[in-house]
């Protein structure tokens, strides 16, 4: 939180609460921190604690923790070192970096920042042939993963944006001229550097005539309201690699994304930033895992913000966490340098936790060492 106040006086306001804010009232944005809160950590004493192994596999990769960076949109927004910076230090940390479909850093530029592992996050557009060409281009670069958001039907109603007057396209943000010209470095970025492209888009040439429009509004346009499971298929037979579906939330939907080719979930509310009012991840994990655990990876994506949530969200039954805002508010604090604090106090705080649960190797957390709150009237 410390890290957020920091980003909250670099950022212009309209790109802060783009970041902080949800969608509607901002329930599932609360809850999904909050909802760790109802589990308590069960610690078994006398266990020898004196080495902590946190190493584990993801996506077929040895991983240093089983903790990724989450795949977010247009990181320049928030820092001029955007993506690459993300990428280099999550490979300091040993961990997957998510690279998105609406990132301001190609494909292959990423690729070539880090030797680190990496995913690649995707929409499939009514114009298959721009999906087809992520595909090709993200194995060409070596990702090891490819990820499939599936729960933007339609963009979530975010009225922080509305009342903020943002948009995807910069120069529809003159209209806030005094906000943007107390961050005359960001404002030059944007309007003269150009640094917030949605480059792996625009390198269509029918998608970059498109967005002349806007990109929001291109985005809204391109998403494809048609898609069902058998898209899935497509996708997985394609790819032919690790394949996450993201945007998960109950058994039947998980069960469906083994079904259909999927090696992996990421159990999610989109940041509530979509369907407000939907459950927090963590809340959803144990069943899914109970249930799917020999067929799918399962990821927490949402709320993480200390290290005893990744040791909730484990112990409960995901093979991984995944964080967003937290690594963003510290890339906008302070970019790489800043990315790597937090990641740094977030291991600090998994491994101590560990210690403090008894458990001397992450891979052999379970629901013995949580428990859900008591209620009482």
């Amino acid at each position: 939180m410390d890290f957020r106040a920091i980003a909250k006086r670099r950022l212009p306001a309209p790109v802060f609460n783009y970041l902080d804010g949800g969608a509607d009232d901002e329930y599932s944005l609360r809850r999904n921190t909050r909802a760790f809160d109802d589990y308590e950590l069960m610690p078994a004493q006398l266990h020898d604690v004196s080495k902590i192994e946190l190493r584990s596999t993801l996506f077929g990769e040895s991983v240093d923790w089983p903790v990724m960076i989450s795949p977010t949109g247009a990181s320049r927004l928030f820092h001029a070192d955007g993506e690459p910076a993300v990428a280099r230090a999550a490979s300091k940390f040993g961990m997957f970096y998510s690279l998105s479909t609406l990132g301001t850093t190609s494909i292959e530029d990423a690729a070539k920042a880090t030797d680190g592992p990496k995913l690649y996050q995707l929409y499939i557009f009514k114009d298959r042939g721009l999906t087809e060409e992520w595909i090709s281009r993200s194995k060409a670069a070596g990702y090891k993963a490819l990820a499939l958001t599936v729960d933007v039907a339609v963009s979530g109603n975010r009225e922080r944006d509305l009342v903020n007057g943002f948009a995807a396209a910069p120069r529809s943000r003159l209209r806030q001229v005094f906000e943007f010209a107390r961050h005359p470095g960001w404002l030059y970025r944007a309007l003269v550097r150009k640094d917030l492209d949605m480059v792996n888009i625009s390198s269509s040439e029918a998608a970059a005539r498109a967005m002349q429009a806007g990109v929001r509004q291109f985005i809204a346009a391109e998403l494809e309201r048609s898609l069902t499971w058998k898209d899935v298929e497509w996708l997985a037979e394609r790819w032919g690699g690790p394949l996450v579906i993201k945007g998960v939330q109950s058994v039947d939907d998980a069960r469906k994304a083994a079904d259909s080719g999927a090696t992996a979930v990421m159990i999610s509310n989109h940041g509530g930033r979509q369907l407000d009012s939907s459950p927090a991840p963590v809340d959803c994990i144990a069943e899914v895992a109970d249930a799917l655990r020999d067929r799918l990876e399962i990821i927490c994506d949402g709320g993480i913000r200390r290290g005893s949530h990744v040791v909730k969200a484990l112990a409960l039954g995901a093979n991984a966490c995944s964080i967003g805002r937290g690594y963003v508010y510290a890339l906008a604090a302070g970019g790489q340098p800043g990315v790597e604090r937090a990641l740094g106090l977030l291991r600090a705080e998994v491994e101590r936790t560990l210690a403090l649960v008894g458990c001397s190797n992450i891979g052999k957390l379970d629901k013995s060492f949580v428990q859900q709150r008591i209620f009482r009237s």
